[in-house]
């Protein structure tokens, strides 16, 4: 019989222990802000530490089309579509593309660049609704973006996807007939 009534104070006393911490916690919740007070996300960034590996960052301006980085990438996610360049040497980029359904974010295709012209960003945040919205060509993307002045966007993914020809490399004349600077 005392074994049955000090199970039955071990169980209450249990419970109420742990009903006491589960009130604390909760109380401490209302106490605090909530995320959306103080990142107030979108108009300010969330922040990422320095060694974040976001979506990749690419300056078409240097890249020489060696491939290293396709080469190196342990599951074939980039794709480059290159033609010797008519005016100088070397290569002209006509397709860049990553495809982030299948990148796993490691930067093995940073470090082999000669030209570091491909870099992890901080950018985390490239939604879509489509698996074709995460294949990503930097050869089609608005000159900001493509020269890595600005970062990788949804909506610049968006507008590159009806973009045929890829955009305007510099040195060579433009095919739209008109300078850079008026894209």
């Amino acid at each position: 019989m005392f074994n049955w009534f000090r199970n039955v104070w071990l169980a209450v006393s249990t419970v109420l222990k742990g009903m006491w911490v589960t009130s604390l916690t909760m109380f401490k919740t209302y106490g605090r802000p909530a995320f959306a007070e103080v990142y107030e996300y979108p108009e300010s960034a969330v922040p990422v530490k320095a060694r974040y590996r976001g979506f990749h960052r690419f300056d078409l301006t240097t890249c020489i089309g060696c491939e290293k980085c396709a080469v190196a990438c342990p599951v074939d996610c980039i794709y480059i579509e290159k033609v010797k360049s008519p005016v100088g040497k070397g290569f002209r980029i006509d397709g860049f593309a990553i495809d982030y359904t299948k990148c796993m974010f490691c930067a093995l295709c940073v470090e082999p660049c000669p030209v570091d012209c491909i870099f992890m960003g901080s950018n985390f945040d490239l939604s879509c609704y489509s698996r074709d919205g995460c294949i990503v060509d930097y050869a089609k993307l608005p000159l900001q973006t493509a020269w890595g002045q600005t970062t990788l966007n949804p909506a610049a993914v968006s507008e590159s996807k009806v973009l045929y020809e890829p955009v305007w490399v510099k040195g060579e004349p433009s095919p739209f007939g008109f300078e850079a600077s008026e894209h």
